[in-house]
């Protein structure tokens, strides 16, 4: 008679016994799940995963190179969970898993090293901005269309934008209406400052005084997503403890970070950080939903351009934010385009280009082709991932589309008006 392994610990810890329960195995989640679709296998399905972890959970399977393929091939966009009709916290257990297999599972030295890269330099935006500096140098030469054309290198805009330091504090214009504070992240903090500009002048035009607290990190999601619990509380530490004033609401430019700062109160159960970190999660907004919320006056001219909408899946799926950003779309005047899968996700998240370029590679351009039966002239998305994975896509596809933030947009259609 076979032998039957022990539970296993680490996972019975990360995720609950219950978990596994929810999941009817009605199979609703498959046409929503990215590597379902490219792959057509049930292991690369939520279902197929689910049943993975649980019987790895449960003793019934070991953790083999060929279960930690299947979970690490999970984009985490969480499509799954919007499509269940059950509820089931898929997040949850994915996240947890990713924990337990960090914990468990010894990874071939080659991708243990571009993991820990990874989460020791993206998360750092003066280590991120000294890497950066051989593009800036290819750029100055005319040669950077020639360089995005390497590995990894071809998800930085072009041309490279220059690294702006935010004033600490921004004056609302007239009287003011709100007090924000702005979460600049770390890779949107240095490749795509624009944004955040764009944000700040249409912010404080409509009333809102900006601060902006020194000593800005990384949010923590980076380190979460690779299963480094540990590394992950210190950085929610370090974001706790720089955004202590009072605020009406704390900005974000990232869907990626809005999400993970949402879910500040999960990732320190049980800690002495709980309670702040819940307080904090209530004040998160993501920029097109507090800028939707205003009564912003329309630009004197519509912008008159067509534009196909990317529904970020941490936008859409993790914070349920679809119509906010296309609102600020219509009130720019953009002539909207309908975009085939537009909440399919891109093949960003995150690093997982970084760590599964082929797959990556395939949803990005899969996002691409739909990009260009559009006919859209410019595409907004609210990721800065999302813009990195989709500009990149394009190039490979030879198409020349702008890829803007839906605040970029709306603040266009203002500049526009008043040249």
């Amino acid at each position: 008679m076979a032998e039957v392994a022990a539970p296993h610990t680490k996972m019975r810890a990360q995720v609950p016994a219950a978990r596994w329960l929810e999941c009817v195995h009605c199979g609703l989640c498959l046409p929503a799940c990215p590597t379902y679709l490219e792959l057509g296998t049930e292991a690369d399905s939520p279902r197929g995963r689910i049943h993975l972890m649980r019987e790895w959970a449960e003793g019934r399977v070991p953790l083999t190179g060929e279960v930690v393929r299947h979970l690490d091939l999970c984009l985490g966009c969480l499509g799954c969970e919007a499509a269940c009709p059950s509820g089931v916290r898929y997040r949850e257990m994915i996240e947890g898993a990713r924990v337990a297999v960090e914990q468990s599972y010894q990874r071939r030295w080659r991708e243990a090293l571009l993991r820990r890269l990874v989460v020791d330099l993206f998360p750092y935006p003066d280590r991120l901005a000294i890497l950066l500096w051989p593009v800036r140098l290819a750029d100055w030469m005319g040669l950077g269309p020639v360089v995005r054309k390497l590995p990894w290198v071809e998800l930085v805009p072009l041309p490279l934008p220059r690294k702006k330091a935010a004033a600490a504090l921004v004056p609302a214009r007239g009287a003011r209406r709100y007090r924000v504070a702005l979460f600049r992240g770390c890779v949107a903090r240095v490749l795509f400052p624009q944004v955040e500009a764009a944000l700040v002048r249409i912010l404080a035009d409509h009333g809102c005084e900006v601060v902006v607290p020194g000593e800005q990190g990384c949010c923590g999601a980076l380190a979460a997503h690779q299963g480094d619990r540990d590394r992950a509380v210190t950085s929610i530490r370090a974001v706790l403890r720089v955004f202590t004033e009072p605020v009406d609401a704390l900005l974000v430019t990232a869907a990626g970070c809005g999400a993970f700062l949402r879910s500040y109160g999960h990732w320190t159960e049980g800690t002495e950080l709980q309670e702040r970190a819940k307080l904090l999660a209530l004040r998160v907004r993501d920029a097109t939903e507090f800028l939707s919320s205003l009564k912003l006056l329309p630009p004197a001219r519509p912008l008159g351009r067509k534009v196909a909408y990317h529904h970020a899946c941490h936008l859409a799926h993790a914070q349920g934010i679809r119509d906010e950003p296309v609102r600020l779309l219509q009130l720019a005047g953009a002539e909207l385009v309908r975009l085939e899968e537009a909440d399919l996700c891109c093949g960003s998240a995150g690093s997982y280009n970084i760590l599964q370029p082929q797959l990556a590679q395939r949803l990005g351009e899969r996002k691409a082709r739909n990009i260009l039966a559009s006919g859209a002239e410019v595409v907004a998305v609210g990721n800065p991932g999302c813009s990195m994975q989709i500009q990149a896509a394009l190039r490979r596809l030879g198409a020349d589309i702008a890829v803007l933030h839906p605040v970029e947009v709306l603040d266009v259609a203002y500049r526009e008006s008043t040249a």
